[in-house]
């Protein structure tokens, strides 16, 4: 009800002199007996402020308006920005986010584990490490199967980076720093297979050589927790995936007996993830040595070692059963991506 008599009170003020008559005081007395309607009767009849910017002529500025407002401070559209990171980059990867390994299910499914193969009891006090030769054969190598099924992201990422360098560095330039760090490599995993097959330190000259100097001061923490070396450069084959590889090392690390991958690095490498395919490389050896006949012994672990080339402390990391075993089907499902894309049929 005091709803309705506020619009009458509103609809009234809207006409001149009818207020006069509405507080005549017998029609208030009778019609609205309460006194606090004179005071709402007075703040609906203030007239409403006109809006300054209704006066404008708006028609005369409209093309005033519009030329502000659709102004542009900047040259640079979204499409000369993608041609210009083209010329530096190459064109930008466009496709459907991957589909996660978890989900997929390898379809020739073959145990990390070699179910069949005897183990004898692991002896400490066993003969050198084996050390066998690569032999060249028409298998692929794990390392061609990685670089042939990287994912379209990976793949761009790297390509973007080596035409980051060649600006850098030059074509010779790069081609010269790219062979500096397969030679560093190299010369590394010589010192290191010259420290377990003496089970001493280093050579003087290679402690000297500022090449690899900093690499072996970083793995000083590491090389005390491994013992036993079961493998050193070593060619391991799995008989019934058909591919093949060469184990950097096999021994035990903190009693874990390990397929150990020694990796160098400029850059800093504290998680797992850092170290891109390289868990796979490992899974990919494990297995391969669990179904070669040349090895009678079985490994479950893997540790990734990535070694600073300043000295500071390298980077451990292991991989338990668990682990490993997520890394081998992952790994499957790779392997038959290669060999789907290589196949003549």
């Amino acid at each position: 009800m005091l709803l309705v008599r506020m619009k009458f009170l509103q609809l009234l003020s809207r006409k001149p002199g009818k207020l006069e008559m509405l507080f005549q005081i017998p029609f208030c007395q009778k019609q609205f007996p309460y006194m606090c309607l004179a005071t709402s009767a007075c703040l609906y009849s203030k007239k409403k402020k006109v809006n300054s910017y209704e006066q404008v002529d708006q028609e005369k500025y409209k093309n005033l308006v519009y030329s502000v407002t659709s102004y542009k401070t900047s040259a640079q559209t979204p499409e000369t920005i993608f041609e210009e990171d083209n010329l530096l980059y190459g064109p930008p990867d466009k496709h459907r986010p991957p589909v996660k390994a978890e989900t997929k299910a390898p379809k020739n499914w073959v145990p990390l584990i070699n179910p069949n193969k005897r183990i004898p009891l692991l002896n400490s006090d066993s003969n050198l490490p084996m050390k066998i030769a690569l032999q060249k054969q028409k298998m692929p190598s794990v390392t061609r199967i990685l670089q042939q099924t990287i994912s379209p992201q990976q793949a761009f990422y790297l390509e973007r980076w080596k035409q980051k360098m060649i600006l850098e560095l030059g074509k010779d330039g790069f081609a010269e720093y790219t062979k500096n760090l397969f030679l560093q490599g190299e010369l590394f995993h010589a010192a290191l297979e010259s420290i377990f097959l003496s089970e001493e330190m280093a050579t003087k000259e290679q402690r000297e050589d500022i090449t690899i100097s900093g690499y072996l001061s970083s793995v000083q923490h590491v090389l005390k927790d491994i013992s036993e070396v079961k493998a050193l450069e070593s060619a391991v084959q799995h008989e019934a995936l058909q591919y093949l590889g060469l184990v950097d090392c096999v021994a035990k690390y903190r009693g874990q007996l390990c397929v150990i991958d020694w990796k160098t690095s400029e850059k800093p490498k504290p998680s797992l993830k850092n170290t891109f395919d390289n868990p796979l490389q490992v899974a990919a050896y494990i297995g391969a040595i669990n179904h070669d006949a040349n090895y009678d012994f079985q490994v479950s672990c893997g540790l990734i070692v990535v070694a600073y080339k300043n000295g500071s402390p390298a980077h451990p990391h292991f991989m338990d059963p668990n682990l490993c075993s997520q890394y081998w089907n992952k790994w499957l499902l790779r392997l038959e991506e290669y060999m789907d894309r290589n196949d003549p049929n």
